[in-house]
Order: C-alpha cells, then structure tokens, then sequence
C-alpha cells in the first residue's frame, strides 16, 4: 500500500490537477467509480488507478477488470487518494488515462456543436452529457476550459467517452469546412429575427455557441447561415449557454422523431 504523500507516483497523479501538467504528462485525471466504469465500458485507455483497500473490497469485479486493462494499478491509502483527487470527498478510486488516446474524429453531419470559449467546466460537461443525449454527432471547442479537465469530466457523467470530439485552432476555418460538406451554421443571436424552433434541423447542422459573458464573436456571427434566439420575458438578458443548447438539441431531436 503507498502511504507516502512524497511517492514519485502520487506526486505525478497530483501535479494532473493543472493544465500545464496534463498536456506536459499526456495524461488526465478521472475520479470515481462512475468515470471508471465508463471509461472501461468503451474500453478507454488507462495508465495508472489507484484505490483505497475498502474500494477494491467494495468493487473486486471492477477492481480486477481494471488490473486486466491497466498499465499500473495501485491500493493507496485514504489520505494519498484525497490528495491525488480534485474533489472534497473522492470515493475511494482515481486514475490516469493517455490524453493522445482522445478521440479526435468530429463528423461533419449530423447535428454538431462548436463552442467559442466556453470558460466554466460544469458548463462544457453538461454539454457534452447532453448532446450524447440527444444523439448529437460530435463537438467542436475553440479556446476555454480543457476538454479533459477533471471537473468537465465530472459533468459530463461519463458521457465525454461517448462523444467524438476536437481542438480546433481555427474555428472560422472549421466552419468553412463544415459549409462546404452541405452543413448549415446556426448561430445564437439575442437579436435575431428567427427562434430557434423556426429552423429545420434534419438537415445536418452546425451550431454555434459563445462564451458564457460575451457571447459569439462577430466573425462568426457573419458567417452563419441562419441566426437564431431564445425568447426570453423581459428583464432577462440571456440564458446559461448549457441551457441555450439543450433546448436547440432537443428541439432537432423533436423535428427529427416527427418527420
């Protein structure tokens, strides 16, 4: 059992907690059993879990799926788990997975997401958790949180092994591409003339969501093919951008189950 807190091991499963060490290891950090079970259910790779002797006692079954699919596993004691986990009270398991091993491969068809600087975690989680939902092909993500930060992941509800998903430095270009692929690109608009019932999405489409405070930027406003609101009562200015797209996938959803 590692006990130590200065264990080479557990230092590096700490240092994940930072963005810089993620993308310098080519590892992230998954915590709990939920993330687990996900990540071996679509047979993600992992470097490295680590529990608590009453976790392995809790879950052998998982425990020995893991040992069969895992570079390294470790029974770690509870003070050295709560150090190497970003939550207050982890649930007796944490571990590392290969970032290189991201699924990179975003369609474009289908109903797709491209997000512009999206900047809370919980809001990129419930996202991703929500276009898997609703049968969304993939996501795009310029700029903003870390697609593999651990909180991200926590929001996502395991969901972020189910969806294909990208970088992109170059989100103008990623629309062009999607356009010329027979795409149309919906972009969120507070002054738009169209709800966003109003628009036909069986056809395959793009939409566009900005950051949290400023919204789309005006390049990409211009380069949408339709632009689109979400009525509001007066006195509100806008809604959680979590929100906005659970109601635009939902409502492909609807449009495509009654066709």
């Amino acid at each position: 059992m590692l006990t130590s807190l200065q264990n080479t091991l557990v230092k590096q499963i700490r240092k994940l907690h930072s963005t810089k060490e993620r993308h310098k290891q080519e590892l992230f950090l998954l915590e709990g059993t939920h993330l687990l079970e996900e990540a071996l259910a679509v047979n993600y790779p992992l470097a490295v879990v680590c529990c608590t002797s009453q976790w392995q006692a809790d879950h052998p079954v998982l425990w020995q799926e893991a040992c069969s699919r895992c570079d390294r596993t470790e029974i770690v004691s509870e003070e050295v788990l709560a150090a190497m986990a970003t939550t207050v009270q982890p649930d007796g398991v944490v571990a590392a997975a290969k970032r290189s091993d991201r699924q990179t491969q975003v369609p474009f068809t289908g109903l797709v997401l491209a997000l512009e600087t999206v900047q809370d975690p919980g809001n990129l989680g419930t996202i991703i958790r929500t276009a898997v939902a609703a049968g969304a092909s993939g996501l795009w993500l310029k700029d903003g949180v870390d697609l593999d930060n651990p909180k991200v992941l926590r929001a996502s509800a395991g969901q972020w092994f189910r969806l294909g998903m990208a970088v992109t430095e170059d989100l103008k270009a990623t629309v062009e591409q999607s356009q010329q692929a027979g795409m149309q690109v919906v972009a969120t608009l507070a002054s738009a003339n169209l709800t966003y019932w109003q628009v036909d999405w069986r056809k395959p489409s793009l939409i566009l969501l900005g950051n949290e405070g400023a919204g789309l930027s005006a390049d990409l406003v211009r380069m949408a093919d339709k632009q689109v609101k979400i009525p509001l009562s007066p006195g509100v200015e806008s809604l959680n951008v979590a929100i906005a797209a659970a109601l635009m996938l939902y409502e492909a959803q609807r449009q495509m189950i009654d066709q």
